[in-house]
């Protein structure tokens, strides 16, 4: 076994090769020579690590036939996860054989954990996962929003989805994932970015107040920076749709998202600004039971983290969820009020207001 390989990157062998191009219906493929490009020809085809396309020649059928076997090396350019570099290379698959003059994509595939060449077949992707028991959390929220107090047992869940991210953030991560995440939170697709590119130019929130908002996050991916020691395993879309407790009050936990690293807040935040927005869609008013909640679950996590430091970086986070929750994409049938109100929480935010949990009304008035 080759350095590369015991470092967990796939090796091309002659064997290997050879097994693929059989299993593809060249039945009596024999390879012949390759080199890998852009560097002089090797003799020992297991020098061949990760990352290198090689040039493979190799006879079937009486006939010669030429390959590039293709694989890409992961970095801190949008390769550094798995799904980028699969997203990428399926890219090449959708997209090359669709210009003229350009060389011809013939297969996608991955290399399976023994190394051995396995294809990917066309169409969409899925995935298959096990079944969580339960119901989801936002049906509590939509329950305790027209109610003056939270029971013990909503209470006990607040302070048990506060002591779940709490253990879940005690993980450091490294800092160049940090700062992926903060990329990712604004401009990816599914960041601020890509919701502002979807929001209508509505009144009330016309390009102009779209165009500030964005310059606002901006602003804050730099001044994040020199923040990227906190880096923590996250869950990174902790909303009360991703969140189960079944008859015995265990908590269950889906679709972990954005490579499951990052800042704290992007969680804490996630969670905790529903419990603003079912109160305000109800009420108008950030009160009741949810209000209790918020307190709850604020005071539990930061009295297991003692992560004070997290209140001066909320902001950017609370700009991206405050985005969706007013997006007539995402929620067409709130009130111009709560829109209204959700994203001022975020504007006051960005532009350098001081978060409290416990005085967040002055933050909502």
């Amino acid at each position: 076994m080759g350095h590369n390989e015991r470092r967990g990157l796939p090796l091309l062998t002659p064997e290997r090769l050879e097994s693929y191009l059989r299993g593809r219906g060249y039945d009596d493929a024999r390879l012949v020579s390759y080199e890998v490009l852009g560097q002089n020809a090797v003799t020992d085809l297991k020098a061949h690590g990760y990352g290198c396309p090689v040039h493979a020649s190799f006879t079937s059928g009486g006939d010669n036939h030429d390959i590039v076997v293709r694989t890409m090396r992961s970095d801190h350019h949008g390769h550094d996860r798995r799904s980028d570099r699969v997203g990428s290379l399926a890219l090449c698959m959708d997209t090359f054989n669709g210009l003229p003059q350009h060389v011809h994509a013939l297969d996608f595939g991955a290399f399976d954990e023994s190394g051995r060449m396995v294809s990917m077949p066309g169409g969409e992707p899925f995935l298959v996962t096990d079944y969580a028991p339960g119901h989801l959390y936002a049906k509590d929220l939509v329950r305790l929003a027209g109610v003056e107090r939270a029971s013990s047992t909503d209470l006990r869940r607040a302070q048990a989805l506060a002591s779940y991210l709490a253990e879940l953030h005690a993980v450091a991560g490294p800092p160049m994932a940090y700062r992926r995440a903060i990329r990712d939170t604004v401009g990816a697709g599914e960041g601020i970015f890509g919701l502002i590119d979807t929001f209508p130019d509505t009144r009330g929130v016309p390009q102009e107040r779209q165009e500030r908002f964005e310059q606002a996050v901006c602003r804050w991916r730099w001044r994040l920076r020199r923040f990227e020691g906190r880096c923590r395993r996250t869950h990174g879309d902790f909303h009360p749709f991703n969140l189960l407790f079944d008859e015995d009050d265990a908590l269950h936990v889906l679709d972990c998202s954005r490579g499951a690293i990052g800042e704290p807040a992007d969680d804490t935040t996630c969670l905790s600004i529903n419990y603003i927005f079912f109160a305000l869609v109800h009420r108008g008013r950030f009160e009741g039971a949810l209000r209790a909640l918020w307190e709850e679950f604020w005071k539990c996590y930061l009295d297991r983290t003692e992560d004070r430091a997290m209140l001066g970086l909320v902001a950017p986070f609370f700009a991206w969820r405050a985005l969706v929750l007013a997006s007539p994409a995402w929620y067409p049938d709130i009130s111009d009020a709560v829109r209204q109100t959700i994203l001022m929480f975020a504007e006051r935010l960005l532009e350098g207001a001081t978060f409290d949990p416990r005085a967040v009304e002055e933050l909502l008035l």
